[in-house]
């Protein structure tokens, strides 16, 4: 099987790009498939990471995305076109990023299989801040939205967004899957660095928009005296929309000792940056989906502290994350819920053990196993429909047949389509 996935992709920095990479690591492992990465070309070109077959075919804001897309999916004749997407994942500007969304169509249009996994949904994203003209952005992502659903199958990560899509548009194939935690053997981390010789608070993440660690540096203050042998870590980068950000708040603060920055994380840090904290603080004021960072800290084993938001509630009670919540924008709320979390050893034991349990159930080789299990019996069925007016042929499925069994969307797409 071919697969050609369709995703921001390292160096590049653009969204979805280390959830792309994950992806496609995995992916490789595969003796039975056989993977092309279709990715953004850098503005700043760069050693390509090594192992992957990367075709750098399509541009971010440029309105010409779809037929380079087409264009590279007509060279490698690929068995499924797999999107790896969030609404802003070809442009910031909203023409760019209306006609990326509809390239899976296109595709569908001229033969392809395709496959979009969907990181959000229009409805669940907080328009307010930083965008010029909120309503129109929703017509065009409502509109975005339904083209999609006719672009063939899509995966959604939240059971409310899937309700969106099957209520609201009137979508048939919709998949709920798990986002997955990036490691594919999760090891549980020594406990005996929490706390020792301090307590690590962690921020991280892509910060602006709707990121944004000063309610969290608030709160901090309030509790910093009660707890003399704590320290904040804020670790992450500027998100694209806000360069200079984190800079900014690093000269804010530069003379407390006890406020960390730690800027960009390689990935081969990020272990040792999560062993050694005793909880994740996710200072939003809204949710683009599933949090990564949160299912990076389960991983980890590391205690969750979030605003009170649909998004990461849907998400704990979905996946059973232990997981604490403060009213979104209020630092006194912060502050107690961290005080009473570091008050209590047992409580961060039981949540950390909690959230590795949800590590081990959801490795993103689990995930892709899923994905790609679907993807064969789909193409198994074509493969039969096909060859069976001249012959009669045994069908099978030449995937693992232990992995999962595909969704109830996916026996309702194969009824059809049989």
């Amino acid at each position: 099987m071919k697969v050609c996935l369709v995703t921001a992709f390292p160096p590049s920095s653009e969204r979805l790009n280390e959830y792309g990479f994950h992806l496609a690591k995995e992916i490789r492992k595969r003796d039975l498939v056989s993977l092309t990465v279709l990715a953004d070309e850098m503005e700043q070109p760069a050693a390509e990471l090594p192992g992957f077959d990367v075709d750098r075919c399509w541009k971010f804001n440029s309105i010409s995305t779809p037929f380079a897309l087409l264009r590279a999916a007509r060279r490698h004749r690929p068995d499924v076109v797999w999107f790896n997407l969030v609404f802003s994942s070809f442009g910031d500007k909203p023409i760019p990023a209306f006609l990326g969304i509809c390239t899976a169509l296109l595709l569908r249009l001229f033969g392809f299989y395709t496959h979009i996994t969907l990181h959000h949904v229009i409805e669940f994203i907080d328009l307010s801040k930083g965008t010029r003209f909120p309503r129109l952005y929703k017509l065009f992502g409502a509109v975005a939205t339904k083209l999609m659903l006719f672009s063939g199958s899509l995966t959604v990560l939240l059971p409310s967004y899937r309700k969106v899509l099957l209520e609201t548009y009137g979508g048939e194939y919709v998949h709920l899957r798990k986002h997955g935690v990036f490691s594919a053997a999760p090891k549980f981390p020594d406990m005996s660095r929490r706390g020792n010789p301090e307590h690590r608070i962690l921020a991280f993440g892509k910060w602006g928009t709707y990121k944004r660690p000063e309610i969290l540096i608030e709160a901090f203050a309030q509790i910093a005296d009660k707890f003399p042998k704590s320290k904040l870590v804020i670790a992450g980068s500027n998100h694209p929309m806000c360069p200079g950000y984190v800079e900014s708040l690093r000269e804010r603060w530069r003379n407390c000792s006890r406020i960390e920055f730690q800027g960009y994380v390689r990935e081969e840090e990020i272990g040792t940056l999560f062993a050694s904290a005793t909880v994740l603080v996710l200072p939003y004021t809204s949710a683009g989906g599933p949090s990564g960072v949160a299912h990076q800290a389960c991983e980890f084993a590391v205690p969750i502290i979030g605003s009170d938001i649909p998004d990461f509630r849907d998400m704990a009670d979905t996946e059973e994350l232990a997981m604490l919540f403060y009213e979104t924008g209020n630092p006194d709320s912060l502050a107690q819920v961290l005080t009473d979390l570091l008050e209590n050893p047992t409580l961060q034991q039981e949540m950390a053990e909690q959230n590795f349990s949800v590590a081990v159930r959801t490795t993103m080789e689990r995930v892709v196993g899923q994905y790609l299990h679907a993807f064969a019996k789909t193409l198994a069925l074509k493969r039969r429909n096909k060859t069976a007016k001249r012959s009669p042929v045994q069908a099978f499925d030449y995937w693992p047949s232990e992995l999962p069994q595909a969704t109830e969307a996916e026996q309702q797409f194969l009824t059809v389509n049989s």
